[in-house]
């Protein structure tokens, strides 16, 4: 067997091997941590692929280990000791003495919803994610003991392969992905393991509630959903068509359908039950001759299969399955008009099984898929449209200048007026620009292709930037013009699931506000009553924090949540929130049980979505063991969040959390808003260079001005990474707390200790922060510095970045108590520790790679011979950090 210690030494070996073999001198180099000079661009080249490779190894090995680490704890302990686990959650619960009453409760209101988002696309092509796969595969393999010398030696002899396939393989895309292509590496983690796992979580929440709960016999629905914005989030994306939505939504149906069709063909090869050797109950009987004489084939069904009653019934099922997946509007033979008939036919199944006495046959093969089906009926995922604030009212300015005599007083009140009036036949609108056109189509393709869809295929309508009521009405005014209501009139009832997306400070601030004027509105009551009584609003992480900053973003989403909760219960409607996370912490990647530990009470209630994105995608739902553990953390973590008692409101502490964030953003400002900080920042970081690496389809500017107002989040965060100043991460945040303390002194020092223990929000950031001055390194920050040829806006620049550093380096240190950074994260200091002799080894070439490939004059032959190098070497770091 081999040992936990071992891992990363066999990959690294094995690499060493191959590259021994094919680039002795890089062998060298890399085992020294030791850039060859940026003029030997082929030996330059090979070593920061191999230092990629290097990287892209110690994630598996990270990933095993974190594996291999619980299932030991599960079988020292048993799942009760597992954090993260149902059985964790409900022991603690059951010990707590909630009532069963309670728990189930929540569980019948709960939806857990993780949101396959592209933006960023995760850097690797698919051709190397399944490599990834392979070895990961191999090396549980290695776990085992039962293997002889030669089987063993022949397992490492694979993974050596694997892994000069690895090094051989192409990592950089030589085009940008379209939008079709980000759809299908999306579908490919839910065929690889999502349509797998998640009915395994909820076995294991079943499992748990039975042991914890036995008084109660628990049927779990499906608390699991999933959701995507690939081929459906417009915003600033003009290679999102209609077109491509509504391909992406036949796509999504038939990966489903497919899905299920090999299931079921699997299920018949098993259950080869004959009905001589069981009793049958009437039940399913019925049933069975119900399914027989609907297919039409009856007789030779039975003929084909006799008296193999539960394999008769599958054909059946199977036939149904393959008739739905047909593209015709009629399709031959009978199909399922939705996911839940076949859901049905799947219980009825399930029952003959247990009337038989085969109740442990029934639970092995026909209960997961038919929990498969409830989690992703007809869909796989809702696929969410998001459009900017923006564009619906320029679409709906246009509409209203073309009916003479409706303005109104004001394009909301014209709005208002046009929702109130009832609608005999769908309008058409002639005139409009092609933008106008082509927002206001899309509306309309989905209304007619929402006809053969599962009912949740589309999923909300998030409207980002929104600033007032009137962005999110203007969504019902299309949805009406395009037929979305549900009643005649067009008055009453919008089928549309409008949702609100706050990401700026002002904006989080203002959201009470615009949700009360929402919720006053009757029609939008009606719809969000039909739609399940819950208003879903969503927030985002990544440009509140390139607003505001790290603590700052942290502290204005907690208090918008709390006052948004409570906006929405004075009005009598409960709020959902949607959490939009990245990858990094600086957009909001906290660790998630933490995260959803440290939401305001009140808020979760059952009910949380929450994007995942690009290379977290890969890091959670790549491999079975990880995607089960990541998404039964997500739905434990909700639970236990939902059950446990309210905390007694510290009026205090919200005060020092105000006065923090109101100092930490204007130390953060102050940096943001110099002058030169523009120049800077373009100059000292690769950021013009990202656009060259084909992430994905997404620009990376909302328009072509070079500016941060501009410059998406995404590209803002990655920036600050790859120069490793990590500016998002932690500036401002010494600054408040000297400030804090030279104000309040002693007692304002145990006040903040204080909140470190009984504070989940104030505890979390400091703990982030920390891990985050961990990876900064201002020397190499120095050296990308050095790249902006003004030498005073250089040094005056860099200087308020060290000097920040230093400060909330010694405040962090003062306000723990500690004597060093990384004292409490000791595993976490080790994984980062041996990756940070390469990651400066590569930061120093990338500074020179920038600084030859600009100083190229534009069309020399020589610039593509840098700039591969030079985007590799942006992958290096992105592998070497751990997110892009």
């Amino acid at each position: 067997m081999v040992r936990e210690d071992e891992v990363a030494d066999i990959l690294t070996g094995a690499l060493l091997d191959v590259l021994r073999r094919r680039q002795p001198a890089v062998a060298e180099r890399l085992t020294e941590a030791r850039a060859p000079d940026v003029g030997s661009r082929h030996e330059g080249l090979r070593y920061l692929q191999s230092v990629g490779v290097w990287f892209q190894l110690q994630a598996i090995a990270d990933e095993q280990r974190a594996m291999r680490a619980r299932r030991e704890r599960e079988s020292d302990g048993g799942r009760d000791t597992l954090e993260g686990s149902f059985a964790r959650a409900l022991a603690r619960a059951a010990a707590a003495g909630v009532p069963a009453e309670r728990v189930e409760a929540l569980i019948r209101r709960a939806r857990v919803e993780p949101v396959i988002t592209a933006h960023p696309t995760e850097t690797k092509r698919v051709t190397v994610l399944e490599i990834h796969r392979r070895i990961y595969r191999h090396l549980v393999g290695l776990e085992t003991d039962r293997w002889t010398p030669g089987e063993r030696r022949r397992l490492f002899d694979t993974v050596r392969n694997e892994i000069d396939l690895l090094y051989l393989t192409g990592e950089i895309r030589l085009t940008k992905p379209g939008v079709a292509e980000e759809a299908a590496w999306g579908r490919y983690f839910f065929e690889e393991t999502l349509y797998d796992c998640a009915p395994e979580v909820l076995r294991n929440l079943e499992e748990a509630l039975s042991r914890h709960y036995p008084e109660r016999r628990w049927q779990v629905p499906a608390v699991l959903r999933f959701g995507s914005w690939i081929g459906g989030d417009r915003d600033g994306n003009p290679f999102v068509t209609t077109e491509i939505t509504c391909e992406t939504l036949r796509h999504n149906r038939i990966a489903a359908l497919s899905h299920y069709r090999g299931r079921l063909e699997r299920l018949l090869k098993t259950v080869s039950v004959v009905d001589h050797t069981v009793a049958l109950g009437p039940g399913f009987r019925g049933a069975l001759d119900r399914a027989l004489a609907e297919s039409g084939q009856g007789d030779e069904i039975a003929a084909r299969n006799p008296r193999e009653v539960f394999r008769q019934f599958g054909v059946c099922l199977l036939a149904k399955v393959e008739a739905s997946m047909s593209a015709e509007r009629s399709p031959p033979g009978p199909a399922y008009r939705a996911a839940e008939e076949l859901a049905a036919d799947l219980e009825s199944m399930e029952a003959g099984l247990e009337e038989a006495d085969c109740a442990a046959l029934a639970a092995e093969w026909v209960t997961p898929l038919r929990r498969a089906v409830e989690i992703f009926g007809f869909r796989t995922a809702s696929l969410d449209i998001r459009e900017n604030a923006s564009v619906i009212r320029a679409c709906l300015e246009e509409i209203r200048r073309s009916r003479p005599g409706r303005e109104g007083a004001g394009l909301g009140a014209w709005i208002l007026d046009e929702l109130r009036r009832p609608q005999a036949a769908l309008p058409a609108f002639e005139g409009l620009s092609e933008g106008a056109s082509r927002t206001l189509g899309l509306f309309q393709a989905l209304r007619r292709e929402s006809a053969g869809l599962d009912e949740e295929a589309i999923g909300a309508f998030i409207v980002s930037m929104t600033r007032s009521a009137e962005d999110l009405l203007g969504v019902y005014l299309l949805a009406k013009y395009a037929g979305f209501f549900l009643d005649p009139d067009g008055r009453e009832i919008c089928a549309a699931r409008v949702v609100p997306l706050f990401e700026t400070i002002e904006d989080l601030r203002a959201a009470p506000r615009i949700l009360r004027e929402l919720l006053a509105i009757p029609v939008v009551r009606r719809s969000v009553a039909d739609q399940g009584g819950v208003q879903e609003v969503m927030l985002g992480y990544s440009d509140s924090n390139k607003d505001g900053g790290f603590l700052t973003s942290n502290w204005e989403l907690s208090r918008a949540q709390s006052r948004i909760e409570a906006a929405a219960r004075e009005a009598g409607v409960p709020v959902a929130f949607f959490h939009g996370r990245g990858g990094s912490v600086t957009r909001g990647g906290l660790p998630l049980g933490a995260a959803i530990r440290a939401q305001p009470a009140g808020t979760v209630e059952g009910r949380f979505r929450q994007t995942e994105q690009g290379e977290i995608v890969t890091s959670k739902y790549a491999n079975r063991g990880t995607a089960s553990f990541q998404l039964e953390l997500m739905a434990a973590s909700v639970l236990s969040a939902s059950l446990a008692e309210e905390p007694s409101a510290e009026a205090e502490f919200d005060e020092v959390m105000e006065a923090l964030s109101g100092m930490a953003y204007a130390a953060y400002r102050g940096l943001i808003e110099h002058p030169r900080l523009v120049d800077y920042f373009q100059a000292a970081s690769p950021v013009e260079e990202l656009v060259r690496l084909k992430i994905g389809s997404r620009p990376a500017r909302r328009s072509g001005a070079r500016s941060l107002d501009d410059l998406r989040a995404i590209p803002w965060v990655f920036a600050w990474s790859q120069n490793r100043h990590l500016v998002p991460g932690w500036y401002g945040v010494g600054s408040a707390l000297e400030n804090l303390l030279a104000v309040r002194g002693e007692p304002g020092l145990a006040l903040l200790r204080r909140m470190l223990e009984e504070h989940p929000l104030f505890s979390l950031i400091v703990e982030e922060v920390s891990k985050t001055l961990i990876l900064v390194d201002l020397d190499l920050a120095r050296a990308y510095a050095g790249l902006l040829p003004d030498q005073a806006a250089r040094d005056e620049i860099f200087a308020l970045v060290e000097a920040e550093y230093e400060r909330t380096r010694a405040q962090i240190l003062r306000v723990t108590g500690r004597a060093r950074l990384e004292e409490p994260y000791e595993t976490f200091h080790r994984r980062v520790e041996i990756r940070l002799p390469l990651l400066a080894s590569v930061g120093r070439q990338q500074v020179e790679l920038i600084r030859r490939f600009r100083a190229r004059k534009a069309g020399s032959n020589d610039v593509q011979d840098d700039l591969v190098p030079l985007l590799v070497s942006i992958n290096c770091v992105a592998a070497g950090l751990g997110w892009t």
